[in-house]
């Protein structure tokens, strides 16, 4: 990582660490597989656990790391038990981590986004007519979320102001069904 980081940015180190790894899967309880799972569990988990355990070398005291998890952790949704369990272990890890780095002032929080409109998942929530209007109309702000709705959150995470701002899950659905 050293190595890249000096060739693209002049730099040894860097402040933030944004984990946003996601892949879909809509399979119902008794119809995952362990292969399945276990997809689900090296992407959403395993993989922002120890690229985060990896980073810390290059990240700087009083920087901080977001995680993005899902609305899905609150919001129950029948054939999202094995995507939402892995970022409901990314949540709970982001408050260990907080705890943990907080010796070093790098602060730990994690997103939570609602259904946008992505091509996450096959574009099923952006190309989906039906299901938009299914998510928009059991949402408080009436409509599905953009990535313009999710970034500027992010990037506030990312700013002095958010500076005591830690440990925490941050949804960001318009309200979706509240």
């Amino acid at each position: 990582m050293r190595p890249r980081l000096q060739e693209t940015f002049s730099a040894s180190k860097f402040d933030f660490l944004i984990n946003n790894a996601g892949t879909g899967l809509s399979t119902p309880f008794a119809e995952t597989t362990v292969s399945q799972l276990d997809e689900m569990y090296s992407i959403h988990f395993k993989a922002g656990y120890f690229f985060a355990q990896h980073a810390l070398e290059y990240l700087n005291d009083g920087g901080g790391i977001v995680n993005i998890s899902s609305g899905l952790t609150r919001i129950i949704f029948p054939g999202s038990s094995a995507y939402a369990s892995m970022k409901g272990a990314l949540e709970i890890l982001t408050k260990y981590l907080a705890k943990e780095l907080g010796n070093r002032k790098i602060r730990v929080n994690i997103v939570a986004p609602g259904a946008i409109e992505t091509d996450f998942n096959g574009g099923t929530v952006r190309d989906n007519q039906g299901i938009n209007d299914h998510i928009a109309s059991l949402t408080a702000l009436g409509r599905v979320g953009l990535p313009t709705d999710i970034g500027p959150v992010v990037a506030f995470l990312c700013t002095e102001e958010a500076y005591w701002i830690n440990g925490q899950r941050i949804e960001v659905s318009g309200g979706q069904a509240l």
